[in-house]
């Protein structure tokens, strides 16, 4: 298969202001003598430093430090690698919504716009972030869904409920933070291919591995598919969309001695998709994402740890023939510092965020500077966690958040859990500076609260979830008003409510294991009383898997209740039920052989009016990697 080279612009070179130029001068020095530091008396923290903690051991998006997942408070789900593989889902969208509090909508098949909700909040209201790099768009605001390649994906976690005390802007809604492979001990390379309906190829092939101190990991992955027509309506290109996804990844660490580790990440995508607007046009969407992140870890002793970080990213969106072309570009520069003494951690940062959107004839910017605190307390059962931060942002001044949250270990399986936090998500330059914008629009705000309760013990897991988050001065599109546009304006016109309940659980009963998760919420309009677009007050996932013969055999369902297509409540889209299979084997020591088939019964539904889904879908792949 002839791989395409990707369209992405060159990354561009770090230029620094002299305010962080001098920063960065004094923080370099500082390291320079560091380097020259003769490593501890005991073995143990280099050994600390040397091998990296199992991430399947600790989790970072709750507060943005690696802490045991036991400790925590916050609500959230972990995927790793082998479940990514076996889900043998078609993009990261469509992997997040077998994931409790998660659901989505898409215009059309893999490539197109896509919408991520968690718990019911705004697409816009997620902030996501790739080995660390924020990615985000200044246009439609939100991540870029349908752009962050799932084959080059080595684990999530899913932070449900805002974290704007640590997060800042955009996490009213969740956090999902998105690893890449890191390189371990020998060298590992895998190669996989797969076939699947609608002419669907799969490609990826990488290698990682560490030698001494320096750590490595790359990776290709291309996707093809010739689709199906994704708008089958009169007045549309009857024609197969399909898309095409090139994307590739870099990380590379260096451990300079027992205190100090340099790393290095890149992720680079371009998609090229089919959508419909009108007869006799191959119209296409051309996606172009690059994630860039530069880390300078420091372990100064074992209580006191610093990390320093350098990002950039960018979002390229443009159409084809019909002209349209938007390009965000955002900038950090993160300086963490962390102080571990017995059972207390307190956390403190500094972040500074650059945001620039290009959209002719827009060609917009403004910053954030930011100072955030925290406390952590684990000991004897009980868990605490505070967070406060504020912001100041250079066009509509400075905004506070804080969070508290408890924990109490009731017996050594059952916790129950309590949390009230605050997030803000600062406008989109299109939303202030659009011929639709208005200069003056306020930040979306919201309050959050919650209580929960857990169970875990061997193969069996329970939660129950309540949680209300209210969002005040929530940004529409309305009539007309200050804008440019006669057609209408966007406004801070509505206040909404994002309330429900959350059960997940798995249990093994003999050789099986069953897993599930029911969502019983109430998205709605707190002025209208209308339920929220495209979201469902019902939706559920089950499933079940066990050994057979040497194959790993399963099944799961997925159910929706019914949405609405727009805020009006005027266009339904029914509720559905899909039913998938999938198996896997190892064919050899280093061979493994997967299959699927998504949407047995052949179902026909919608997750957006007018645009259809892929109906019954089978998938087949073949993974080389030496054990």
């Amino acid at each position: 298969m002839k791989i395409r080279t990707l369209r992405a612009r060159p990354v561009a070179s770090l230029r620094l202001p002299a305010p962080r130029l001098a920063l960065l001068s004094l923080l370099a020095g500082s390291a320079c003598g560091a380097f020259a530091q003769t490593a501890p008396a005991t073995g143990e923290l280099l050994a600390q430093n040397l091998r990296a903690p199992s991430l399947s051991e600790t989790v970072v998006a709750a507060t943005r430090t690696p802490q045991p997942l036991a400790d925590l408070v916050a609500d959230i789900s972990i995927v790793d690698r082998e479940t990514i593989e076996s889900s043998g889902a078609t993009g990261l969208a469509d992997l997040l919504a077998r994931l409790p509090g998660v659901e989505f909508s898409r215009n059309g098949g893999p490539g197109t716009t896509t919408g991520v909700f968690l718990r019911g909040a705004e697409s816009r209201f997620t902030a996501v972030y790739i080995d660390g790099v924020r990615i985000d768009s200044q246009s439609t605001g939100g991540a870029p869904w349908e752009s962050i390649p799932l084959g080059l994906i080595d684990r999530i976690e899913v932070l449900r409920g805002p974290a704007g005390a640590v997060y800042g802007s955009d996490a009213l809604g969740g956090v999902v933070q998105i690893f890449t492979k890191r390189g371990e001990n020998g060298t590992a390379p895998y190669v996989g291919v797969g076939v699947g309906s609608h002419n669907t190829t799969k490609l990826e092939a990488g290698i990682s591995g560490a030698s001494g101190t320096l750590d490595y990991a790359l990776g290709l992955a291309r996707d093809d598919s010739k689709g199906f027509n994704a708008r089958p309506i009169a007045g549309q290109n009857p024609d197969r969309d399909g898309y095409r996804s090139t994307a590739g990844h870099a990380r590379v660490g260096l451990q300079v001695n027992a205190v100090h580790r340099l790393e290095g990440t890149l992720m680079l995508n371009d998609t090229n998709s089919g959508y419909d607007s009108g007869l006799g046009k191959d119209d296409r969407n051309l996606h172009t994402m690059h994630a860039l992140g530069l880390n300078w870890i420091a372990q100064w002793s074992s209580a006191y740890k610093t990390r320093f970080s350098i990002t950039d990213s960018r979002d390229e969106y443009e159409t084809r023939p019909s002209p349209y072309l938007s390009d965000t570009r955002l900038r950090g520069y993160y300086f963490q510092n962390e102080w571990r003494q017995g059972a207390h951690l307190v956390t403190a940062a500094l972040e500074r965020r650059e945001d620039r959107l290009e959209n002719a004839p827009i060609d917009a910017k403004r910053s954030q500077d930011a100072l955030a605190l925290g406390y952590g307390y684990n000991a004897a059962g009980h868990t605490v966690q505070l967070n406060l931060r504020h912001d100041s942002d250079s066009e509509f001044g400075g905004k506070s958040t804080g969070s508290v949250a408890y924990g109490y270990a009731i017996t050594p399986q059952w916790r129950a859990t309590a949390s009230v936090g605050t997030a803000f998500r600062a406008p989109t330059l299109y939303h202030r500076f659009s011929e639709y914008g208005v200069a003056t629009l306020r930040p979306e705000s919201s309050r959050n609260a919650e209580v929960a309760l857990r169970y875990a013990q061997g193969n069996s897991t329970f939660s129950a979830t309540l949680f209300r988050n209210r969002v005040s001065n929530l940004i529409s599109f309305s009539g007309p008003g200050t804008c440019l546009s006669d057609f209408g304006c966007y406004a801070n016109t509505a206040r909404a409510e994002y309330k429900g309940v959350t059960f997940a659980g798995s249990h093994r009963v003999g050789d099986v294991q069953l897993h599930g998760s029911i969502d019983l919420q109430r998205p709605r309009d707190l002025d209208t009383g209308k339920q929220l677009a495209r979201r469902a007050k019902q939706h559920a996932t089950f499933g079940a898997d066990t050994r057979l013969a040497g194959w790993t055999v399963g099944a799961e369902v997925q159910a929706s209740g019914r949405r609405f297509d727009t805020v009006a409540n005027t266009n339904v889209l029914g509720g559905y039920a899909l039913v998938n299979l999938y198996a896997s084997t190892r064919l050899a020591r280093d061979y493994t052989l997967l299959a699927r088939i998504d949407n047995l019964a052949d179902k026909d539904y919608q997750l957006a009016r007018t645009y259809a889904t892929a109906g019954r879908t089978v998938y087949v792949g073949v993974k080389w990697a030496p054990q």
